[in-house]
Order: structure tokens, then sequence, then C-alpha cells
């Protein structure tokens, strides 16, 4: 049985958001999860954190979510980063390459702990 869909948000600091999504984002939950990702990143914050450590899938539609995050906070001198441990989800992130792109740490805290600095391309 899959987890039901939900997404908290919660400022960390003065300049760090957390998105934390629970379930799959797919078709029909990418976009509330762009809503929620893009909400920081159209207000200024400095630093966002996508928590998918309680994500069991992401599709292409929740991929594009993440570059256009990236894209616009890389513009700015930092970088979307993820937290996730679950298998297919970084699996998924590996096989596309973005791995390469973001930060990808195995935990909430690891991505609190890591800089604001962009990692790669």
């Amino acid at each position: 049985m899959a987890l039901e869909f939900a997404i908290e948000d919660r400022r960390v600091g003065e300049d760090t958001q957390v998105v934390a999504v629970r379930g799959e984002i797919d078709l029909f939950t990418a976009p509330e999860f762009k809503q929620h990702v893009m909400a920081p990143v159209t207000a200024g914050i400095g630093r966002v954190i996508v928590d998918l450590t309680e994500t069991t899938f992401i599709d292409s539609s929740s991929l594009g979510v993440l570059i256009g995050a990236h894209r616009r906070l890389k513009s700015r001198g930092t970088g979307l980063i993820v937290a996730c441990a679950q298998e297919a989800v970084v699996k998924t992130l590996r096989v596309t390459g973005l791995d390469g792109v973001f930060a990808v740490l195995p935990s909430l805290d690891a991505a609190l702990a890591h800089g604001p600095e962009v990692e790669a391309a």
C-alpha cells in the first residue's frame, strides 16, 4: 500500500527552507510539489532543501520541478539540496545524472550541515 502524499514546509534559521515530501510524486501530485518547492525560491530564500527521505517514487514531472528550482537558485549563487536515502529515488536521480547537478545527501541532517555553495553544473 502506497503512503499518502503529504508535503510539509518549515523554515530553518533565517535563510533555509525545508520542503519535506511523503509518498509518491507523480503527474497528479507534481503541481502541488512544484508550488511548495518554488514558493521559497520565488520569495528569495537562499537555501532550499527538498527532503525526499519519505518519498517512495518520483517521475519526470517532479524531476523537472527539481531542475527548475536548482536553475533559479544557481543563478543566485546557491543550489538545490536534496535529502534522500530511498534507493528507488536515488537510483532515478543517478540514472538521469541529476545527482551530478545538485547535491544529493543521505539524510536531512546531512543536508542541513551542507554549505549553500553550488555543487555542480
